[in-house]
């Protein structure tokens, strides 16, 4: 069966939007950028799985590393208030809620559809040489929390500046430049940090305290720096020669963005049912449905028609991607559960003299002391538990991480289950069933090499313009949509806010 077909091809779509659906649903219960980072390794692996690229399949655990930093910067970004816009009856406010919606959604599927698409066609090098700016760059983000924040409060600084993440832009600079000393030159992978982390500080700096445009007063300006952000890294990826991820994050962005619009509208559909229901959680749901249907488009063209990436560097990327994937994603999320737990009073705050969340950690350490041991021990001799093949192993890593995040977020809510987290849960359960299904049970076969010469990719011109057009036009269909519904009527399942007029809820936000 070619990697063409229709079976094949309904598999990869399906498999990328379910592995975002099941993630974007947990990523709900624990939220932010680290939350993100889960749908956003889900959906990449399955990307790669499913396209019959051999060369991609060598290479998941660095899908699932760019694939979960890529989905993760939009997490920083505040959206409830604009989606409570799209509620209001207010028609100016319900049409400014659904296009802020679209701004959100593009600001967080671009950077995804484009760390994905790194991972699939950057030269190793570039690959190799990200690790070091990326590492130096999480460890000044982990001293921002563990010292810097709490030393510059407890001295009286104010860091909250339009609660932005403006201090933590600032030292992705530092991290970059001290990666670009300590290999004296600025190699292309140090670029894009240094570009992504000037552009945040160029997009907040020009937008908020430039020209004063707020999204959403009194709620954050993170959209401001995340738009600067995106704008760099798509023109930093296009000037060193890697259009196809630039591209794809454009076209990533533009779905991803109509989508999360789209899915806000469908909710105010959905409600009409007069059911009551986690509707919230349907909205996030949708929502990562459709962000796995854009981040399939995206890459689509590029599994037909994209060489395989030169490997022209000997150092391993795999070996820290895993790493990171396994131990940093889970930890990162799933720590919150001892939280969660005692604050419902499943457990004691402390046990034996330790708190439950020192126990937590203390397993973790364990985990990853176990993990590191087999990884070395496989480097010397392979273990019999790891599979033989690239896509053996890939399948291993999804299906591990897939139950491992499931089960971790079953174990949160459980202790304050009711009838209403069935749409939450057991849905998550039941579609990672179905994915899991997918992803091992129907790859597809092998597809061709691609030849570079048969390549023809648009140009960025008209695919701005057609996604423009798309987006506008999307825009103004869920308004109208909403408007035959509801009228001038509040919609209710959302606090009420209004962006503009009398009885507009804007209120004075910290500067």
């Amino acid at each position: 069966m070619s990697s063409d077909s229709p079976v094949d091809r309904s598999g990869y779509f399906l498999a990328a939007a379910f592995s975002l659906w099941i993630g974007w649903g947990i990523r709900g219960n624990f939220g932010h950028e680290y939350g993100a980072m889960m749908p956003g390794a889900l959906a990449a692996m399955a990307i790669g799985l499913m396209s019959g690229r051999r060369d991609w399949h060598a290479r998941i655990p660095e899908f699932a590393l760019l694939g979960a930093l890529g989905w993760s910067f939009g997490g920083s970004i505040s959206y409830m208030q604009v989606v409570a816009y799209t509620h209001s009856g207010h028609p100016p406010s319900v049409l400014y809620g659904f296009a802020c919606l679209f701004v959100i959604g593009f600001l967080w599927a671009a950077p995804g559809g484009a760390g994905t698409a790194i991972a699939a066609t950057a030269p190793r090098r570039f690959l190799a040489d990200l690790i070091l700016p990326v590492s130096i760059v999480f460890s000044l983000w982990w001293l921002q929390g563990a010292w810097l924040v709490p030393r510059l409060e407890s001295s009286g600084h104010d860091l909250n500046w339009y609660d932005t993440d403006w201090l933590a832009a600032t030292l992705a600079i530092v991290g970059g430049a001290l990666a670009a000393g300590i290999r004296r030159r600025v190699e292309p992978a140090t670029g894009l940090v240094l570009a992504m982390s000037v552009g945040w500080w160029a997009g907040f700096g020009i937008l908020v305290l430039g020209l004063g445009l707020r999204m959403t007063p009194p709620r954050g300006d993170n959209w401001s720096g995340c738009l600067g952000m995106t704008v760099a890294a798509l023109w930093w990826l296009a000037r060193i020669g890697m259009a196809p991820a630039a591209r794809a994050g454009i076209v990533c962005g533009f779905l991803g963005g109509m989508g999360f619009a789209a899915a806000s509208m469908l909710k105010l559909v959905e409600v009409t049912s007069g059911y009551e229901t986690n509707w919230h959680s349907i909205l996030e749901q949708t929502t990562g449905l459709f962000n796995g249907l854009a981040l399939a488009a995206a890459m689509s063209p590029l599994a037909r028609s994209v060489p395989p990436p030169i490997e022209d560097d000997r150092r391993s990327t795999s070996a820290p991607a895993l790493a990171f994937v396994v131990l940093a994603i889970t930890y990162l999320n799933l720590r919150k559960n001892a939280g969660e737990w005692v604050r419902v009073g499943a457990m004691p705050e402390s046990m034996a003299g330790l708190s439950t969340a020192v126990w937590f950690d203390l397993t973790y350490f364990l985990i990853a002391l176990t993990l590191m041991t087999l990884m070395a021990r496989h480097a010397r001799q392979p273990l019999a538990i790891v599979p033989a093949t690239a896509i053996g192993r890939g399948q291993l890593l999804f299906v591990g991480l897939l139950a491992w995040l499931v089960v971790g977020n079953f174990e949160r809510a459980l202790v304050r289950f009711t009838a209403p987290r069935l749409v939450t849960e057991w849905v998550i359960v039941a579609v990672s069933l179905a994915c899991t299904v997918l992803v091992v049970g129907w790859p597809p076969s092998d597809r061709p090499t691609p030849d570079p010469k048969e390549s023809d990719h648009p140009k960025f011109a008209r695919l701005l313009s057609l996604g423009l057009i798309a987006a506008i036009a999307s825009i103004v269909v869920d308004w109208a949509i909403v408007r035959a519904i509801y009228g001038d009527k509040y919609a209710g399942h959302a606090n009420l806010h209004i962006r503009f007029g009398p009885r507009a809820t804007i209120e004075r936000g910290p500067k």
